[in-house]
């Protein structure tokens, strides 16, 4: 279990278990919008697209080659570590994730639940809010398929991670730190960041109605990711995010 531990919290265990992500978000985009006309993706993957842009069209094109640079780049400064890979370590990844998602859910729920006099937190009132993450570019608010959800619901994992996890967070914490002690810099990087991470969720088009329980229910959420990254490393927690995405889809989401 030690040997499991490090290696699956290592960027190199990272970056491969995170490539099934992109490419079934990337395959499930596809296979359920048809339409390229009426594409819907992830606000954080236009984000990053917007930024492929300046250097050509084929962004698709544009991200496998920017993994393939960043795979590169984790693989040369990890390579004297010789980490063995394991694929029962991979499948232990997927099953430590959804028991973390399960436990997240559960704990962050009931928390919630308390501060706010409720029995609990209902699965599906308290949906990771999917659609008011999607680009402006799309067709509408409208209804969208299972697949189209489940397919945003495995990239919520991978992007917004990365963008409200490592990209903010860490910038929060360089900037906290030119005034500020360690400790204080930390606390503030990682609380700011998960109300952040909240709050946007109530803008634009797809934003949801705010109310003071979901607000806390997600920003305690990305605290508790904030937590998990620093404890399992990126890519426990890119998936972690996903499978509990998965899970209200598939069992609680009402289309």
């Amino acid at each position: 279990m030690k040997t499991y531990h490090k290696y699956t919290a290592s960027l190199t265990y990272s970056f491969i278990a995170c490539l099934p992500l992109l490419a079934l978000y990337e395959l499930l985009i596809f296979i359920s919008q048809p339409d390229s006309e009426a594409m819907v993706r992830l606000s954080a993957d236009i984000w990053i697209r917007s930024l492929l842009l300046l250097f050509g069209e084929n962004t698709l094109l544009l991200t496998l080659a920017l993994t393939l640079v960043l795979g590169g780049v984790i693989f040369y400064l990890e390579r004297n570590k010789k980490y063995t890979l394991k694929q029962s370590y991979f499948l232990g990844m997927v099953a430590e994730s959804v028991i973390w998602a399960l436990l997240l859910w559960m704990l962050v729920s009931q928390l919630v639940g308390v501060m706010f006099g409720m029995a609990a937190v209902s699965a599906d009132g308290e949906l990771f809010g999917m659609h008011t993450l999607l680009a402006a570019d799309a067709t509408g608010p409208g209804s969208f398929t299972r697949l189209q959800m489940l397919a945003l619901s495995i990239g919520a994992g991978l992007y917004e991670e990365l963008i409200f996890r490592v990209v903010l967070v860490y910038s929060l914490l360089w900037i906290f730190s030119k005034f500020m002690s360690r400790n204080g810099a930390f606390a503030a990087a990682i609380l700011l960041g998960a109300a952040l991470f909240s709050l946007v969720h109530y803008v634009g088009t797809f934003g949801d109605p705010f109310t003071l329980p979901s607000f806390m229910f997600r920003m305690l959420f990305g605290l508790a990711l904030n937590g998990l990254l620093l404890f399992r490393g990126f890519g426990i927690t890119a998936w972690t995010h996903s499978m509990y995405d998965v899970i209200l889809v598939m069992f609680f989401w009402q289309g």
